[in-house]
């Protein structure tokens, strides 16, 4: 019986290519997409999973409490030991200092090869926490020795064209030869660990000589704590214990550490730590649903819509003595033929687009990663629930048929899917529709927001150069004058970072004028030299910029400093001495400037000072003539070469940092782009099998209608009115859910667009507006029949 099923579905889709065109094609975009989502899903849950011990890592992070509560994935240099000495919890405590950019020299044949890679610094114990095995599959790591390394084999080949390089050197920063100890497997895709070469800790100092110490005066992003708990500890009751820590080692500061253990899968997780908000998969995972809900709508409506086709079909099969459950199989047979169909082209066209994906999100999700049992039983779980939510609804409605009526092709409303189930169907496609339009105009009005509002300084033809650490302050101060010589050179300015764009953010405690204590809340530090604002072009507000000395004794602050401190006026500042930085700096406020946004607009504008502390300086930034970029740049590298030999020459344009803090936002608004496509085209599949019913129901109607004069308009106006309605209650009800959804995800931004009215008034018009081109073939097909060919139906 069964094989007899499967070849009259057969017969039954060769027969009408068209609908099982359609049908397929909907449901291949719904299983494609579904199979993107799975495998970015998955990806992300098995971050860091690899672990011996992965349920007993914990990552030690800081809650910090200046008035704002701040999360910072680090704890004072001093912690480690303390923690290890002072406590009973942990099996193991290492440390890694993480630093962007160093400069690598190796030998590779009789070539020197210079690069530059993010080096990060472990302590010995890091490797016994964490398990990267070395390619001979042992994990007997070593790196107690100064001046000794391990890297993975994609370094190794990378800088000496082989993986046989124990015991070969290389130089780190043009100073430091280091040897290599051993050489790690490439690390696997989900770890949070990105960098390939560790260096022993004990060379640290040599490159950031505040991560080396044991004090507690401040917390820095480049370093991290791990530990190793014993087996069944009380987490809530460790955090407890260290209640008593601030207390004792930071007991006069107003900035209030209260410390966290992070579990390392919570890592991948947690947004507050800079992680990925689960939340995003959750909607990942819905949108997958609702275009698979929306392409077994389709499948539904044009099963129904074949009704009439299919009904002297019907009606012989069951006057001959089918039974309705013959008649139900029969469909669902046709359902799983025209799914399993479906599936492989979805499965294609996932491994056409997954490039693009993972260009995207700049992931590398493989199609390697699927050939497992919980995949397998994915694919068949959804194509069984595809092909019985599908065919079973025209499966029972056919299966009721009047024979009498199916033999004479006057099948009524009820008999083919009451009108009324198909409008909540097509409702419920529409307010998909129309909530990720919405949604899609939504994020990018933020993004156009965030990107064209004024940010309070110039970000244009500002080109930024990173400065090497060991710079003789001479020999930055040349660079920066044989760089302002050079024709097409606006202006140039040393300093720590820039106003925007960077993750160099150095907070600090602040004591104003003769208060005697310091405020609740800390200051930001953006260090440059006396050019800073004029680069930048920061305005002033009051006083005047500072004047160059050899000694930081004047600075300029922000209008939010005066705003915090209470003051009526930026003037009031004007002459006042603050203390900063544990009062090891204090200088008069000579000026004020014009607050602008040192970070994204996820963020409030906070307190800022700016000084010229020339030690400090970590980049140029170079102003330039956009109307002469190449050549500049060109006359640039050329300098910089000449007095930096040993040093790789690079460079970002400002905007492009500042663009990059939106590049989640970014994403989302492609993400949305796509699918809020994929939905329309899904959709409009489905009411060109909706048409098709409505024009085969009331060919009849139309006949009558032409003869009594209705013109083409009239009758193209007759067809559109009902689908219009119903993009109308959809969008009552698609309104108020996007509205709560989009305010919930814009209340993360200080500062943010405004939810209008019109964002779902143009959604709304735009799905009229598709719909109607798309029923408008079948509309006219209709409408410009003769209208006795119409009337000869029955």
């Amino acid at each position: 019986m069964f094989k007899n099923y499967i070849k009259i579905a057969w017969r039954n889709l060769v027969k009408r290519k068209v609908f099982a065109t359609i049908n397929i094609v909907g449901l291949a975009i719904g299983f494609g997409s579904s199979i993107l989502i799975y495998l970015f899903i998955t990806y992300n849950f098995s971050f860091d999973n690899f672990h011996a011990n992965s349920d007993r890592i914990y990552r030690l992070n800081t809650e910090e409490n200046r008035g704002e509560i701040e999360y910072e994935a680090s704890v004072p240099p001093g912690f480690a030991k303390v923690f290890r000495e002072e406590y009973d919890y942990t099996e193991q405590v290492a440390k890694m200092v993480l630093l962007d950019g160093l400069v690598v020299d190796s030998k590779k044949d009789t070539e020197i090869t210079k690069l530059k890679e993010d080096i990060v610094f472990v302590e010995e114990d890091f490797f016994k926490i964490f398990n990267f095995p070395l390619i001979n599959g042992s994990n007997a790591i070593t790196l107690s020795a100064p001046n000794t390394a391990v890297i993975t084999e994609r370094i190794a080949q990378k800088m000496f064209g082989n993986t046989d390089v124990v015991g070969k050197t290389f130089v780190l920063e043009n100073d430091k030869t280091i040897e290599i100890t051993g050489v790690l497997k490439n690390l696997p895709r989900t770890t949070f660990q990105k960098t390939e070469i560790f260096v022993s800790f004990s060379n640290v100092e040599d490159f950031f000589e505040f991560a080396a110490g044991e004090h507690w005066g401040g917390i820095t992003s480049n370093l991290q704590c791990f530990t190793l708990l014993r087996p069944d500890q009380n987490i809530a009751g460790i955090e407890n214990a260290l209640l008593e820590l601030p207390k004792k080692y930071r007991p006069e500061s107003k900035n209030k550490h209260f410390y966290k253990l992070q579990p390392l899968s919570d890592i991948h997780f947690n947004a507050d730590y800079g992680g990925l908000n689960p939340i995003l998969l959750w909607i990942f995972a819905v949108i997958g649903l609702f275009l698979i809900v929306i392409a077994c709508i389709n499948f539904i409506n044009i099963s129904t819509a074949q009704a009439f086709y299919r009904s002297k079909e019907i009606g012989i099969r069951k006057v001959l003595g089918s039974f309705r459950h013959h008649l139900f199989w029969q469909f669902i047979s046709e359902t799983f033929i025209i799914s399993l169909f479906a599936l492989v082209l979805g499965f294609l066209l996932a491994y056409l687009f997954l490039p693009s994906f993972n260009s995207l999100f700049q992931i590398q999700l493989s199609f390697y990663d699927l050939w497992s049992l919980p995949f397998i039983a994915f694919l068949g779980g959804i194509l069984l629930l595809v092909s019985f939510l599908s065919g079973s609804y025209p499966g029972i409605l056919m299966s009721k048929v009047v024979p009498v009526l199916a033999l004479k092709g006057k099948l009524n409303n009820n008999a083919a899917g009451g009108s009324n189930t198909r409008k909540i169907l097509v409702v419920a496609q529409f307010v998909i529709s129309i909530m990720l339009l919405t949604v899609t105009i939504i994020i990018a009005k933020q993004i156009d927001y965030a990107v064209s509002s004024d940010l309070g300084f110039d970000k244009e033809s500002i080109v930024m150069l990173e400065i090497p650490d060991d710079i003789e302050e001479d020999n930055l101060l040349s660079l920066r004058d044989r760089l302002q010589q050079i024709p097409g050179v606006i202006s140039v300015s040393s300093c720590l970072s820039s106003p925007g764009g960077s993750e160099s953010n150095w907070g600090t405690n602040v004591k104003y004028h003769t208060r005697p204590e310091d405020e609740e809340f800390s200051i930001q530090a953006k260090l440059g030299d006396e050019n800073f604002i004029k680069t930048f072009n920061i305005p002033l507000v009051a006083g005047r910029n500072f004047i160059k000395r050899d000694s930081i004794d004047e600075v300029l602050v922000n209008e939010k400093l005066g705003e915090k401190l209470g003051l009526s006026s930026p003037e009031e500042m004007i002459g006042k001495q603050i203390s900063l930085n544990g009062e090891t700096m204090k200088a008069t406020i000579v000026g004020v400037v014009k607050d602008f946004h040192s970070n994204n607009f996820s963020e409030a504008i906070s307190p800022v000072f700016i000084a010229p502390v020339s030690n400090n300086y970590s980049e140029i930034a170079v102003k330039i003539n956009h109307l002469t970029t190449k050549n500049t740049l060109a006359k640039v590298n050329d300098t910089w070469s000449e007095v930096f030999k040993d040093y790789i020459f690079e460079y970002r344009f400002l905007d492009a940092r500042v663009a990059e803090q939106y590049q989640n936002e970014q994403r989302y608004l492609s993400l949305s782009k796509t699918f809020s496509g994929l939905a329309i085209v899904i959709g409009c599949l489905g009411l060109y099998g909706l048409i098709l019913f409505f024009v085969g129901q009331r060919t009849k109607e139309i006949g009558i209608r032409k003869v009594l004069g209705s013109n083409v308009t009239e009758i193209l106006a007759l067809f559109s009115i009902d689908f219009l309605k119903l993009i109308l209650i959809a969008g009552i009800i698609a309104t108020p859910i996007t509205w709560y959804v989009m305010e919930s995800w814009l209340q993360g931004y200080a500062y943010r667009t405004e939810v209008h009215w019109w964002y779902f008034a143009l959604a709304i018009l735009g799905i009229m507006m598709v719909t109607i081109l798309t029923i408008s073939y079948q509309t006219l097909k209709a409408a410009l029949t003769n209208p006795v060919k119409s009337l000869r139906t029955e």
